[in-house]
């Protein structure tokens, strides 16, 4: 056994970590199991030294073939009393091959629970939005409107359209605001700007946007939950698309050092007036101009991408000349090397 895995630091980390830590020889048998491991698999660390996986574990195939290919892998692995694992393995240098197991049963509930609370919204709320919007729609085919009646119908169906939009974005923020887990994995944010900016280039394009996007090469990393980041990077490009005047360019910039990466997005639009600015991140908010309200938007994405960005140790603010456009600007602790 090599110095590094008897050392007391590993020895400590093996031991008392709740992922399970499973490591065999280059010859193929057990070398090592940690007691997370034994309890999620059930089966004694007696029982799993100095045999091979394919005698220990023949109930669970996915395990199996971690330890049997080649290289990094990764696959779902089903444990005993209807529990599931995510399993990652890779082969050492000196022929070893280490297998981990995080129990991720939890999660998976939540996110189910999540996605019934979802289809609930929909069915108990959406549906009947959608019903207000239809029939206001119908008000039009019976008679002719005077002006005045006119602008009520389609103030009625923007804010049919605005509760509609709002009601999922609700489950999300209350989701994230309730402390539910996050992932804590490495994030590259160049890649969650381009998936961001690939969602909406056809906002961009049907509102004549340019979308100008910067990114230092190599940016650092940060650790966090990639879905949600992207998210809040999501939101805070939707705005600035949303509040620029036509034929401008939303401008996207990404930076940082070894301590802090940022990511920022300015915009030539509307602009936020200076009494405003501390409240544009409230729930449900939105600005008294009346450009802003002729807009669909439910006031929630800034107080969305504000959770996710505090709820990953960040801060973000934004500055702004009314007329001239903002800039927002999020901020994220890197991953120390």
């Amino acid at each position: 056994m090599s110095d590094a895995y008897s050392s007391p630091a590993y020895q400590f980390i093996f031991r008392s970590t709740s992922d399970g830590i499973l490591i065999t020889s280059k010859e193929g048998v057990v070398e090592q199991i940690n007691p997370a491991a034994a309890a999620m698999l059930g089966v004694t660390v007696e029982e799993a030294l100095g045999r091979s996986p394919e005698m220990i574990f023949s109930q669970h195939p996915a395990l199996i073939n971690l330890f049997t290919r080649r290289g990094s892998q990764t696959l779902d692995v089903r444990l005993p009393k209807r529990r599931l694992a995510v399993g990652i393995a890779n082969t050492q240098p000196d022929g070893r091959r280490i297998v981990m197991l995080q129990d991720v049963t939890e999660k998976q509930e939540l996110e189910t629970r999540r996605e019934a609370l979802i289809s609930t919204m929909s069915h108990d709320l959406r549906n009947p939005i959608s019903a207000l919007g239809g029939f206001a729609e119908l008000v039009e085919k019976f008679g002719e409107l005077n002006p005045q009646q006119q602008k009520f119908l389609t103030r009625i169906r923007q804010t049919a359209q605005k509760l509609y939009d709002v009601a999922g974005s609700l489950v999300d923020l209350a989701w994230i605001e309730a402390g539910m887990p996050l992932a804590h994995r490495p994030i590259n944010l160049g890649l969650l700007i381009d998936r961001a900016v690939t969602q909406l280039t056809s906002l961009a394009m049907e509102r004549k946007i340019t979308i100008a996007v910067s990114v230092q090469d190599p940016m650092p990393t940060v650790i966090g939950d990639p879905e949600r980041i992207q998210a809040a990077i999501y939101q805070l490009l939707h705005n600035g698309i949303l509040y620029s005047l036509g034929e401008q360019t939303v401008a996207v910039h990404a930076w940082g050092d070894m301590h802090e990466a940022y990511f920022s997005v300015a915009d030539r639009g509307i602009g936020i007036a200076d009494d405003e600015l501390e409240l544009i991140f409230d729930r449900l908010y939105r600005s008294r101009d009346e450009r802003v309200r002729d807009l669909p938007g439910g006031g929630l994405g800034l107080t969305i991408a504000r959770t996710i960005v505090t709820r990953h140790g960040g801060d973000i603010w934004a500055s702004s000349n009314l007329g001239v456009g903002s800039t927002f600007t999020f901020v994220l602790p890197a991953a120390q090397p």
